[in-house]
């Protein structure tokens, strides 16, 4: 088992964490956002400290920290030769991350979205991406891409998820005004969107069209549906939003 740490506690840390604590290992965070790091040393058992302290401690370091903050945060960390470091931050460059946390040799950047304590969660891997598979596979399987442009073009298909959800819940509203039971239609819109990905083959590439077409076919509602989204430009704008996302990460 290997010794982790974590600078920045929040969200995105809080998840990995009790997967990785589940694993065995010995995992220390830092103090930032307290009331997570107070409920994980409750929860888990695992160290609250310094950030230096976790460096210190630690084999395996994750950066968790919010972009405008990290490089004023790590400038004032010392680390290792021997460390591997993971960086969950968006916005981040490889040469900036070597620069910080020189002379650590071995990093690695990916995107890690909150399921991923329950497993199923892709983590795209650009650098080192053995040991994220070390540390997370096979519960959450790891896709490896070969530079910092495909990695951010992740990211922006990462900032996609809110945006789907934010049309369920328009979804979901205008079914709840319908039929007079608001956490009704949550709930079915909820389960009916996830129960029919669920239910598609992971493996096979091509199947997001596929099933498209199997359920859009002439005449139907569903056919309906996808038309109008395409005629009133629905997908021309998510283009138009991912385009401008990939753009800011390039800054």
């Amino acid at each position: 088992m290997s010794r982790i740490g974590f600078i920045g506690t929040g969200h995105i840390a809080a998840p990995m964490v009790r997967f990785l604590a589940r694993k065995g290992h010995e995992i220390s965070v830092t103090e930032r956002n307290d009331q997570v790091s107070t409920a994980l040393k409750a929860e888990l058992g695992v160290s609250v400290t310094t950030p230096q302290a976790v460096i210190d401690a630690s084999e395996i370091v994750f950066l968790c920290l919010r972009p405008h903050i990290a490089a004023d945060v790590l400038a004032a960390l010392t680390f290792r030769s021997d460390h591997q470091i993971v960086s969950v931050m968006a916005a981040v460059s490889k040469d900036e991350l070597t620069d910080l946390c020189s002379p650590a040799p071995a990093i690695v950047q990916t995107i890690p979205l909150g399921f991923l304590e329950d497993g199923g969660c892709p983590l795209v891997a650009f650098g080192n991406d053995q040991l994220l598979a070390d540390l997370f596979a096979p519960e959450n399987p790891v896709i490896k891409v070969a530079d910092e442009a495909a990695l951010n073009a992740h990211f922006a298909i990462c900032a996609m998820v809110p945006g789907l959800l934010d049309l369920m819940a328009t979804g979901a509203t205008w079914l709840g005004d319908t039929t007079g039971d608001a956490a009704g239609a949550e709930f079915y819109t909820t389960q009916l969107v996830s129960g029919f990905l669920h239910a598609m083959d992971k493996k096979a590439a091509g199947r997001l069209e596929a099933e498209r077409d199997a359920l859009a076919t002439d005449g139907t509602l569903s056919l309906q549906m996808t038309q109008t989204l395409q005629d009133q430009g629905a997908h021309k704008v998510l283009h138009a939003a991912l385009g401008a996302i990939g753009k800011r990460l390039e800054s």
